[in-house]
């Protein structure tokens, strides 16, 4: 069953204070196959397994039903390295 980016965006936005989002739909609208940036203060002094355990928690339901799910999880500060290494 196709999962609706709006769900997930909701889920996520109601679990925790985002400074950025966003949701990529990579399987042409069918919506199976979902890429996730998540930028946040509530990961600060988390590891990425722990970030990631969090989201997957967050959403079992939705990835339950998807057929690919991938996620990136920042800090504000380290989505500013991020990007400043992207340039």
């Amino acid at each position: 069953m196709p999962i609706n980016l709006e769900v997930l965006e909701l889920a996520i936005r109601n679990a925790l204070p985002i400074t950025y989002l966003n949701i990529e739909d990579q399987s042409s609208g069918c919506g199976e196959n979902y890429s996730i940036v998540i930028v946040s203060e509530a990961f600060e002094g988390k590891t990425t397994l722990a970030r990631h355990r969090w989201i997957n928690e967050l959403l079992k339901n939705e990835i339950a039903q998807m057929h690919a799910f991938s996620q990136k999880t920042f800090t504000p500060k380290q989505y500013e390295t991020y990007l400043a290494k992207m340039s």
